[in-house]
């Protein structure tokens, strides 16, 4: 069965998730920018606005900005549109099409902020663990749906579903 509609909502819901992603690190910019804190749960969850001009978990500290950013920024932005293309194929487990829809998302959310700003704004932040935003909750999530949809089907039956 052939569904004319799957390809412009799926790419519909991308643009929806980036736009939510980035009205989330545009109203943290606006209200906590001037290192304001707000708590939501004492001690365990509050936002701060933080830039953060290095990879997930800083592990690129090493790296020269002029190289880091650069190289971030491309590999961010090829990247989520290479899960969009990819989520884009016409025979794809549902499963699998859902998890590369949220990585297409988290990479071109926090790409397209590193390109405007060269920097990703992360707001989230949970007791022991780094700052991060709505992006990466996509990017961890959608990893988490691939992984389980990997273990749901094997071999081409995650390409055929």
């Amino acid at each position: 069965m052939r569904l004319r509609w799957l390809r412009p909502a799926l790419f519909a819901a991308a643009l929806l998730l980036v736009g939510c992603d980035h009205v989330t690190k545009h109203v943290a910019k606006a209200e906590l920018d001037n290192g304001r804190s707000l708590s939501l749960a004492a001690g365990v969850l509050e936002l701060n606005y933080t830039e953060n001009t290095d990879s997930g978990f800083g592990l690129l500290h090493w790296m020269s900005p002029a190289i880091r950013t650069p190289l971030l920024t491309a590999t961010q932005l090829v990247g989520g549109l290479a899960f969009l293309a990819f989520c884009l194929r016409r025979r794809l487990f549902w499963m699998a099409r859902a998890a590369l829809l949220l990585l297409t998302a988290g990479a071109l959310g926090n790409g397209l902020d590193r390109l405007a700003h060269g920097h990703v704004i992360d707001f989230i932040h949970v007791t022991y663990w780094p700052v991060f935003n709505v992006a990466d909750i996509y990017i961890a999530l959608g990893g988490a749906l691939l992984f389980v949809a990997s273990r749901r089907v094997t071999g081409t039956a995650l390409l055929t579903g």
